[in-house]
């Protein structure tokens, strides 16, 4: 019966913890009325890792990471979207990718493109974009093996991240979503994705029983 209990309390804490982290726009509804399809970008990111390596080698790790989590949140929404779960499509990352690069967007200089740049580009209503910061590489596989001398050491934590949603047309930041990431968050970049997500699943904009409550309290 502790254990329940326990389990009970870490959810719903849980969930207290992610929805503070969360920030929407008090124009989503406004700026996101005619949004039809999003795009997911490579998300920018930023390794601390232990190891002595090359910058080179460190900014193709990087580029790595980026492109895990954009294929995270691919497999996660087209799961979800299984289920009719949204509102907006979300397009193949191979073919934002592949549009990417035909107008020469790398993983170097995408971040000196606007949103509105990118959603033109794309052919999009918006952007789904993002940091991550690691002290592991969280796309090989970490530890989930934790104990409470983890946390006076330090050595739960791997990072942090912000998942963002941009207008296309205005550029404007419609919903961020910022997660700190330990050894209870996931073992790979998919699995910490995946519940990430369905933690802030109820305050995903795009959800489509969001909308109806959202619709309730305002008609």
């Amino acid at each position: 019966m502790k254990r329940i209990f326990y389990i009970l309390s870490f959810l719903v804490l849980a969930q207290a913890s992610a929805q503070k982290n969360i920030y929407e726009s008090n124009r989503f509804d406004q700026l996101s009325e005619g949004h039809k399809i999003l795009a997911i970008i490579p998300f920018f990111a930023h390794l601390d890792l232990k190891d002595e390596i090359s910058k080179k080698e460190l900014r193709s790790l990087e580029e790595k990471e980026g492109y895990a989590v954009q294929n995270a949140l691919e497999t996660y929404f087209s799961k979800r979207k299984k289920k009719k779960k949204f509102s907006v499509e979300f397009q193949n990352i191979k073919n934002t990718n592949a549009i990417l690069a035909q107008n020469n967007i790398t993983f170097d200089n995408i971040d000196v493109y606007t949103i509105k740049e990118l959603s033109k580009i794309l052919g999009v209503d918006g952007i789904i974009s993002g940091n991550i910061d690691l002290n592991v590489l969280l796309s090989k596989g970490v530890s989930t093996e934790f104990s409470f001398m983890d946390y006076f050491s330090g050595s739960a934590d791997y990072g942090r991240i912000g998942v963002k949603i941009s207008d296309g047309a205005s550029g404007k930041l419609l919903w961020k979503y910022e997660k700190q990431i330990n050894k209870k968050s996931g073992k790979n970049t998919n699995d910490f994705i995946d519940r990430m997500m369905k933690l802030a699943a109820r305050k995903f904009p795009y959800d489509r029983e969001k909308r109806k409550d959202r619709k309730k309290e305002t008609g």
